[in-house]
């Protein structure tokens, strides 16, 4: 059998595979594409700048192994850079680097002069703590990479939080975009790359602020007239952090000015940190030329944390509040308590309130006692795998089947049923509902949500579906 690129990466892949955790595997080799083997030199494609730098820093040493067991010691890696031109026809184009064999490197970068600022510029409108060209960074220090937890729902958000915080507007991840559901600690990554670029690099002048705040201030400017002003003092930011960016849909003055300061800021090298409740491809009312310009750095989502994050976030809560607690109650309340991270430490925080005030030892009773009244006092959100089960059991199939790719009429209605249950009941982007339900893409989702939709209106049998399973989710 002739060797090939592709067969000699799936034999590295293999090898690989049995070398590193299975998230790790998905997360840094999934994507990777063999182009060409060509004198023993083979050519693999990654998706950005960052992710060539993150395998040479922390993967080289396996990958020069895996590729020494198939093509031998002169075996060479050449990456293959595919980036997308940001100015005139936005054609994609491809940089090769080929492999430093022996840990990190430095690939050349490119410096973009940046012209210094003018002092004499005021402040156009008021922040707390903003004074003239003295910029607060409006930064919670509490808010920090050290009590930000590392798991399998957060592993790539992290991950390039912290590449953007080590480089700021030196990464292929400009802009940022940190998105995902309520409580699952957008917001407190936003700030923790702002912190970590602060302590770093002291010169930096880092802003965070609310998308509401920001629309407040450019509403402002237009009634004074000061909408230059408002434009040029966004200009001077190093690092802009923009929280709940979705908040600018519907808003056509808004937008239009936040799109001149992104192409301003990006074009200089400066830092643009984004988080949503939902993926770009997901938001409605917001204009195609912005939404263009959020996917040119990483969409990156954090999911509802795993059993193992969610004992890791509770045991590090007590620790910083210098808090003991049995084994058993932190288990119990990290396994009732599922749907975020927010809900998660105030049910702890309830418990060791409860305790203290009413001088009572903490008891898996009491745990119990304060788990069952605050599920009760919180609107639950509904996973996925329970809609599926759900939608299943009521028309008599099993998940497999539901999932399955057959075109078998009921099947697939009961198929796009549960999508648009998924999209009603939970904050998961179309594209992590379509990889759920069976593996297909956002489209199909969407497309989906517009049957359901139209049948519940022409056919009587599809609407009486529609209200059964409603009930079942209420």
């Amino acid at each position: 059998m002739s060797v090939t690129a592709n067969s000699v990466w799936n034999n590295c892949l293999a090898f690989i595979q049995d070398n590193i955790q299975p998230q790790a595997f998905k997360t840094w080799f999934e994507p990777i594409k063999p182009v060409k083997l060509s004198d023993n030199a083979l050519s693999i494609q990654v998706p950005s700048k960052f992710f060539y730098e993150w395998l040479e820093e922390h993967y080289v040493k396996l990958l020069k192994v895996a590729l020494t067991k198939e093509l031998g010691e002169n075996a060479k890696l050449v990456y293959v850079i595919k980036m997308e031109n940001t100015y005139g026809n936005r054609e994609p184009f491809t940089e090769q680097i080929p492999s430093s064999n022996r840990g990190s490197v430095n690939p050349q970068e490119m410096d973009v002069p940046i012209k210094s600022k003018n002092p004499e510029l005021k402040n156009p409108f008021v922040i707390p703590g903003i004074r003239n060209i003295k910029i607060e960074s409006q930064l919670n220090p509490n808010y920090n990479f050290d009590n930000f937890l590392e798991g399998d729902s957060n592993r790539l958000a992290r991950s390039a939080g912290l590449a953007v915080a080590n480089k700021p507007g030196g990464t292929s991840f400009n802009p940022l975009l940190i998105f995902g559901g309520v409580g699952l600690g957008k917001t407190h990554l936003a700030h923790a790359i702002g912190v970590e670029i602060k302590d770093k690099y002291p010169e930096r002048t880092v802003l965070y602020i609310s998308a509401e705040k920001f629309t407040q201030q450019y509403i402002e400017s237009v009634k004074k007239n000061t909408r230059n002003d408002f434009i040029h003092f966004y200009q001077l930011i190093d690092v802009l952090i923009i929280d709940d960016v979705q908040f600018l849909s519907g808003k056509s003055g808004t937008q239009d000015v936040f799109f001149h300061i992104f192409n301003h800021l990006h074009q200089n090298g400066k830092q643009v940190i984004l988080t949503s409740d939902k993926a770009p491809v997901d938001m409605q009312d917001i204009e195609q030329r912005l939404l263009s310009r959020f996917k040119w750095g990483l969409s990156a989502e954090l999911q509802n944390p795993d059993y193992e994050t969610r004992i890791s976030i509770l045991r590090n809560k007590l620790y910083r509040d210098g808090v003991e607690m049995p084994d058993d109650i932190v288990e119990y309340v990290a396994k009732h308590i599922k749907t975020n991270i927010r809900e998660l430490e105030g049910a702890i925080i309830s418990l060791i309130a409860q305790s203290s005030f009413n001088k009572k030892e903490v008891t898996l009773e009491l745990a119990q006692q304060v788990v069952e009244k605050f599920v009760k006092n919180t609107k639950r959100e509904v996973s996925i795998d329970y809609i599926q089960k759900v939608v299943s059991d009521y028309f008599e199939m099993d998940v497999a089947t539901l999932q399955s790719k057959t075109r078998k009429r009921h099947i697939v209605q009961a198929r796009q049923l549960a999508m648009f249950f998924a999209k009603k009941f939970t904050k998961a982007s179309l594209a992590s509902i379509g990889s759920q339900i069976g593996k297909r893409d956002h489209a199909t989702v969407l497309h989906a949500c517009k049957t359901v939709d139209n049948l519940a209106e022409t056919d009587k049998q599809f609407r009486k579906y529609i209200e059964d399973l409603t009930k079942k989710f209420s």
